[in-house]
């Protein structure tokens, strides 16, 4: 067949086009498949123990036992269907003894406070060494880490001799051996050259304690407007992750010192107010295909008791129960707007927050099972052709989202990878391999 092109210049044009398809994929690799904890819970550093865990989880047992006894309650109070509550509900027990933890950091910044170098030099050495206990025991979280003080001129020589203090003394006790998924976070970024200090500390002490490269990880906390955008307008997020040189494995976002920085006053500083919206849509933008994991941040009002002790009255007892379901429904609503957003990670402050986090969690995933099983058992079946559902057109991309929405719910505990493969069709290794283009090909060979 005749053609006009001269084969030699195709070549050419074709070998440029291919250096730069595999530059952008070295940039935007996508989802790498592996599990993101769906939410993580700060402590204190000088309230650190190898037991913390265990305590953590004995408060949340407590206080489901105390005011959610059935599934008929959860249901109520959460406004959840009444069928899926039952299958939650005993989903939730399970997770509450398992695994309440999935994520836990070592708090020196907001959670610890400002002290004198020699008090928290002694507290860096206390948690680490709290941190080797627990190691030996195997009751770590299967995701952990430490949040340091921000790099600003004023902390960031306190920050990084805490580092060394905690990560010297954590290698000295465990002969060498890192935490499961440890990672590094860094609040209050403003600007990638805090972001490379820190790599560049990484690289250093990975030598110096005889640690793997890049066996130490980061997450960027975005905490100011100045994070999102720099002085020329240009959008910052790309700048932040490149700085890592690899070691950037999540975003973080920061709801009140954000809105405190762009002049929202303390009445209307909420996870929920547009400004963050905003800041989130920018985040997710910035970081869409690289493969760095997303988190929300906290709710405020804590689920306490008013009334304590083991004398109540009636009328305290269900003053009790009122502010401890108010505060979980506010929990409850506010992990659910994370999710709609986008974002399948946010932050708990107190253990008893770990229920409306996994009821919120599993609702989520358990309500769009039955629409979600049938778009991807049809996208399937006709391999790479587009399908209609009802009135939902699906393509490649939408593909790729159902299949990351069902990884999300087998991590988590929402289903089993059993109940995935039965519904869809779906093996365990093209589960685990979160590649909706990979499969389509082995199943077209």
């Amino acid at each position: 067949m005749k053609t006009t092109l001269n084969p030699e210049s195709t070549k050419t044009i074709l070998t440029s086009l291919r250096m730069a398809n595999a530059q952008f994929s070295r940039q935007y690799p996508g989802e790498s498949g592996r599990r993101q904890p769906v939410h993580v819970i700060y402590g204190g550093a000088h309230l650190f123990k190898a037991d913390t865990l265990k305590k953590l989880g004995a408060i949340a047992q407590r206080m489901m036992t105390t005011y959610l006894l059935e599934a008929e309650t959860l249901a109520h109070k959460f406004q959840i269907e009444a069928t899926i509550a039952e299958k939650l509900y005993a989903r939730l027990l399970d997770k509450l003894t398992h695994e309440p933890i999935e994520d836990l950091r070592i708090d020196f910044e907001d959670g610890y406070g400002f002290r004198p170098d020699n008090e928290e030099d002694a507290h860096a050495v206390a948690a680490a060494e709290q941190t080797a206990l627990a190691v030996t025991a195997d009751t770590l979280p299967p995701f952990f880490g430490v949040r340091i003080k921000p790099l600003n001129e004023e902390l960031a020589a306190r920050s990084l001799r805490t580092l060394d203090l905690f990560l010297t003394t954590l290698i000295e006790r465990t002969n060498g051996k890192l935490p499961a998924n440890f990672i590094l976070t860094l609040p209050k970024v403003v600007m990638a050259e805090q972001v490379a200090a820190l790599s560049e500390l990484c690289a250093n002490l990975e030598r110096q304690l005889d640690l793997a490269a890049n066996s130490l990880q980061l997450e960027l906390m975005i905490e100011t407007p100045q994070a999102l955008f720099n002085a020329k307008g240009e959008m910052m997020l790309h700048h932040l992750i490149a700085a890592a040189n690899g070691r950037c494995r999540g975003v973080h976002f920061g709801a009140f010192d954000y809105t405190a920085a762009c002049g929202i006053t303390a009445s209307y500083q909420d996870i929920r107010h547009p400004a963050c919206d905003f800041a989130r849509a920018v985040m997710q933008v910035g970081s869409a295909g690289t493969g760095v994991w997303l988190a929300d941040g906290v709710t405020t009002t804590l689920p306490i008791e008013p009334h304590r002790g083991t004398e109540l009255t009636s009328a305290q007892r269900s003053d009790n129960q009122t502010a401890i379901h108010r505060a979980w429904k506010l929990h409850y609503d506010n992990i659910r707007h994370s999710l709609q957003s986008g974002f399948y990670q946010s932050w708990d402050l107190h253990p008893a927050q770990l229920i409306p986090r996994y009821v919120a969690t599993y609702a989520f995933f358990l309500e769009g099972l039955e629409a979600a099983t049938e778009r991807l058992r049809n996208f399937l079946n006709k391999a790479a052709q587009a399908t209609t559902v009802g009135n939902v057109f699906d393509d490649a991309a939408t593909g790729q989202g159902l299949l990351n929405y069902f990884v999300r719910a087998v991590y988590c505990g929402a289903l089993e990878a059993i109940e995935v493969q039965s519904m869809t069709g779906l093996t365990m290794d093209e589960l685990r391999s979160a590649s909706f283009v990979k499969i389509l090909q082995n199943r077209s060979k």
